[in-house]
């Protein structure tokens, strides 16, 4: 069996920044066995793979060693594969996945801004909830944070973006939590705020621009800032910048991507 690849860079705009992922256009589903078997192959945070069926794009996405329910950059690389590469029509896609239907529209206005955005996201918006901080995220980031709260994955705090440049993750003690992810994120000194992204339980140590934690990012920022438009950073080694709104229960995310390969895979 052959399966078309693609390894797109997802929110920036060269090769070698944003978070890499793996987009696998598929004419039917495959056995998740062998969905996880080629997304542990490939290594990557995560492998996205997508059915058309009829004017909708089912979606699926599975990090190295388990299936999430939502991911942003993997969506928009599939987006961007389709748009560029399998002649999609139109300049709006509406993606079927787990968390709902999620819309990806290419040549729009920036969030939050008049200037041309290459693909922008419609995702849904999760507020986070304050917990107590535990004890193993002190160990696992090295420092207490300033808050911490909690959604799908557990969001910390902290008052600068050095702060958060300066984490050097405990991953045992992170991967001892039970969240998908932790979040650390801070204001910005040149941006409205920033953040990292880490998620060892699911085989991704640090992520380095992560799309589905900006969905519980941009409503708390929202709310502590009074502003529903954001440049955001993920402070990651490879960086990348995302443009987002918080509108009507939605987040937009706006950013670009580029094509790294294109192949296939023998199975």
């Amino acid at each position: 069996m052959k399966i078309p690849i693609f390894q797109v860079d997802a929110f920036t705009d060269h090769v070698f920044g944003g978070n890499p992922a793996a987009v696998c256009p598929l004419p039917s589903w495959l056995p998740d066995a062998l969905l996880q078997a080629i997304a542990m192959e490939n290594n990557l945070a995560e492998t996205a793979y997508f059915v058309r069926a009829g004017g909708a794009v089912e979606i699926r996405w599975f990090t190295p060693a388990l299936e999430i329910d939502l991911c942003g950059h993997a969506t928009l690389a599939s987006a961007h594969v389709l748009f560029e590469h399998l002649g999609f029509p139109g300049d709006e896609i509406v993606f079927s996945s787990k968390s709902g239907p999620l819309r990806a529209a290419r040549g729009g206005p920036r969030p939050g801004s008049g200037e041309s955005c290459l693909i922008t996201l419609d995702f849904p918006a999760f507020e986070p909830e304050p917990i107590p901080t535990p004890d193993a995220l002190v160990r696992g980031l090295g420092r207490a944070p300033l808050e911490t709260l909690r959604g799908r994955d557990i969001l910390a705090v902290f008052g600068s973006e050095a702060d958060v440049a300066a984490i050097e993750p405990d991953f045992a003690a992170i991967r001892s939590l039970d969240c998908i992810g932790v979040i650390a994120t801070a204001p910005g000194a040149a941006c409205d705020f920033v953040s990292r992204f880490f998620a060892p339980r699911a085989g991704v140590p640090e992520d380095p621009v992560t799309g589905s934690a900006h969905t519980l990012l941009v409503p708390y920022w929202a709310r502590r800032l009074g502003k529903t438009s954001f440049h955001a950073v993920q402070v990651s080694r490879r960086r990348g910048d995302l443009f987002c709104e918080l509108k009507g229960g939605r987040v937009l995310m706006g950013g670009r991507a580029v094509t790294f390969l294109r192949g296939e895979i023998s199975v």
